[in-house]
């Protein structure tokens, strides 16, 4: 009986790790599917693909585009009305 229950769970352990394996292949494939595809979006675009340039151009400072145009200010001015 003790023979039979270390084969099942040898049998199980194996089932698990073939799993594993194969969930870890996926992975792999489809990570180098997005870096490829990233890869080639950049050449598209002209950018250079790689950590360095990335985190370089993260690092400059963006200078954030203003809610509001100049043209779509207005000065107002208010009086009480008694």
């Amino acid at each position: 009986m003790n023979t039979l229950t270390q084969i099942l769970r040898g049998v199980l352990f194996l089932i698990l790790a073939i799993c594993g394996m194969a969930m870890a292949f996926v992975f792999m494939v489809s990570t180098a599917i997005a870096i490829g595809v990233l890869y080639i979006v950049a050449r598209v675009k002209g950018r250079p693909f790689g950590v360095r340039a990335y985190w370089d151009e993260r690092r400059q400072p963006r200078s954030r585009p203003s809610a509001f145009r100049k043209e779509d200010v207005v000065d107002v001015k208010m009086r009480e009305i008694p």
